[in-house]
């Protein structure tokens, strides 16, 4: 089985966050993309989308895992299963397989460990710090858009260019003169010269 970038769907996830990194992956990236879910139940997006899960979460392999991305959505700070995420990550970073953490999915991924010792961002120092007290270091916290430290990937939800960009960045998808224009057109609507 080839491995695949898996995003994780669930009730009220915040659809358009992964939206730019799923399409440039997919379409110019040539990446198999995939759907997991807490369990095989279908889900709907924030946006109104109507998801059947690939796979249930418990059940993903490093193996066949290129990159996990969490989306953003109200679930992370309303309450969500750690006790099923929370092993899947461990996994996933003790395989060193990159994980992709956005908007209030930066939660999930500082109480479980994953900004220790590294830089990352949020929707805000004082918001991360707010829903998940003590779990990351406060000189770690950089103030931008979205930040790759060591194979983990966070992001502000007003930052979906950017965290496209850093995942495909960190998977090899474009050199650099591809990421500026990609930047430049979905940022600030800058077509490349041609």
């Amino acid at each position: 089985m080839a491995r695949a970038v898996v995003l994780l769907v669930f009730d009220g996830f915040a659809d358009w966050e992964p939206a730019f990194a799923l399409t440039g992956l997919r379409r110019w990236g040539g990446r198999s993309v995939t759907t997991a879910g807490y369990d095989l139940r279908p889900v709907t997006s924030m946006g109104g989308l109507r998801i059947v899960p690939d796979q249930a979460l418990a059940g993903l392999s490093p193996e066949n895992t290129e990159l996990l991305i969490l989306p953003g959505g109200d679930v992370w700070e309303a309450g969500y299963p750690a006790d099923m995420l929370d092993p899947v990550l461990a996994r996933m970073r003790a395989a060193r397989v990159p994980v992709a953490a956005i908007c209030g999915a930066t939660i999930a991924a500082a109480r479980a460990g994953l900004f220790r010792g590294r830089r990352h961002t949020s929707n805000g120092r004082a918001y991360l710090e707010q829903h998940a007290p003590g779990s990351g270091e406060d000189s770690m916290y950089a103030d931008v858009l979205a930040v790759t430290d060591d194979g983990v990937i966070s992001a502000s939800g007003l930052g979906a260019v950017e965290f496209a960009a850093e995942i495909f960045t960190q998977l090899g998808v474009f050199g650099a003169e591809e990421i500026r224009q990609f930047r430049e057109m979905y940022r600030h609507g800058t077509l490349p010269r041609t």
